[in-house]
């Protein structure tokens, strides 16, 4: 049996609540206000000190003044906004690198924030403008020069020896993207799934709890009602016949003493605990003799009769069938007055029917049937793929009949 302990309501959590960490795929020193921080230092101190260093070995080149390292800084620090305006920063920091390159200032690692401004372009989903900017670099470092009379037509190799350095870094980030967009899903898949287990964990436990509720009811109402009429009949007798009175004290006190070790049995398995190993054989249609022998003390006459072949039957239609009569019986001595009732139970190959019928006054018109007991029958029944109808039989009674398919149940 499943057991379902106290437990607090926590909502079923989603892609939205999940905990906010660093976009998948992207690497660590691209995400965050610090990170945004560290790579305009690092890209800043890489430019600016590598181009220095590699100007001493570039005497023709045009020396390096405040103009050209102002060129060198301008892309680094524009990565401070490359989240919010990725084409922008991408746009600018080629502008400035472009600026740099055609004012002839000394070669170097001035390509750093260029590339930082592509990937990111790449990685925020605007692929079109990015290797729109990655075709235009191609043409404007190579071209531009020879193209304005400013020098000579490049080689073949340092043509091709570009075009293959462009196409590594645009497949670098066309890569991380997928990488990217793969690893989201995975994230995006994992929340799903754990949303769905909390989701069945809480259906489970709703379930629970209302088959325990059903049981509690079941238990209550029968016994209870035991209880109510040798009580009147106890007051009714006191005085004039005390020994009859005394049997029926006798009734209430087994009555009670059921109700109450099934109520703890019930309960325990409500908190996860067992009070006290069972005492009595669990409720099991084998044992409607017992049941009928209790439901006669309090004045009821009952007849069982099986059908088919007796077997052992699955535990959760051996139960359904069991409470289902014990409402039933309980409904007849509530509500019938002076009464005979009928239990029939018939064996199937594929199912289980068990009939009760009764002779006393229920009427159509008697609303003591109608109450929630018919109702938690037919539950029982739905739960399990089966049926139930209850309804007065022509001319007098009542009838409750219960169709528990056998094939799947457990």
């Amino acid at each position: 049996m499943t057991r379902a302990g106290p437990m607090a309501y926590r909502a079923p959590m989603s892609a939205s609540d999940a905990p906010r960490r660093p976009a998948a795929g992207w690497p660590r020193l691209l995400e965050g206000w610090p990170a945004d921080a560290a790579i305009v230092l690092v890209a800043g101190v890489v430019q600016l000190m590598g181009t220095s260093f590699a100007a001493h070995n570039q005497p023709a080149s045009r020396p390096l003044d405040a103009v050209g390292l102002a060129l060198l800084a301008a892309g680094p620090v524009a990565t401070l906004a490359r989240r919010r305006r990725p084409v922008a920063v991408l746009a600018f920091a080629f502008a400035v690198t472009l600026l740099y390159w055609r004012l002839d200032y000394p070669r170097g690692p001035i390509f750093l924030a260029l590339i930082v401004a592509f990937f990111t372009a790449v990685l925020a989903g605007h692929r079109l403008a990015a290797w729109l900017f990655l075709g235009a670099g191609y043409v404007a470092f190579l071209w531009l020069g020879p193209l304005l009379g400013d020098g000579p037509l490049p080689g073949l190799a340092p043509a091709a020896g570009l075009a293959a350095w462009l196409l590594v870094l645009g497949a670098g980030a066309e890569i991380l993207r997928v990488r990217r967009a793969y690893l989201r899903a995975t994230e995006q898949r994992a929340v799903e799934a754990e949303r769905t287990r909390e989701e069945e964990a809480l259906r489970r436990a709703s379930e629970e709890r209302l088959r325990i509720a059903r049981e509690l009811h079941d238990v209550l109402a029968h016994n209870v009602s035991l209880i109510n009429v040798q009580a009147g009949v106890a007051l009714h007798l006191i005085d004039e016949r005390p020994e009859q009175a005394r049997t029926a004290l006798i009734a209430i006190k087994q009555a009670s003493k059921d109700a109450l070790r099934e109520v703890r049995s019930t309960l325990g398995a409500l908190r996860g605990v067992d009070e006290e190993p069972p005492r009595s054989p669990t409720p099991s249609v084998a044992r409607l003799d017992d049941l009928a022998a209790r439901v006669a003390v309090a004045g009821l006459e009952v007849r069982t009769q099986v059908d088919g072949d007796p077997r052992p039957l699955p535990a959760g239609v051996d139960l359904a069938a069991f409470r289902i009569v014990q409402e039933a019986l309980t409904n007849v001595a509530r509500h019938a007055g002076p009464a005979t009732a009928t239990v029939q139970v018939t064996y199937g190959e594929r199912d289980l029917t068990v009939q009760v019928d009764d002779d006393g006054r229920g009427t159509p018109g008697s609303p003591g049937p109608g109450g929630s007991g018919i109702l938690g029958m037919r539950e029982r029944a739905t739960a399990l793929g089966g049926e139930l109808q209850a309804g007065p039989r022509p001319g007098r009674g009542f009838r409750v009949l219960a169709r528990l398919p056998l094939d799947g149940a457990t």
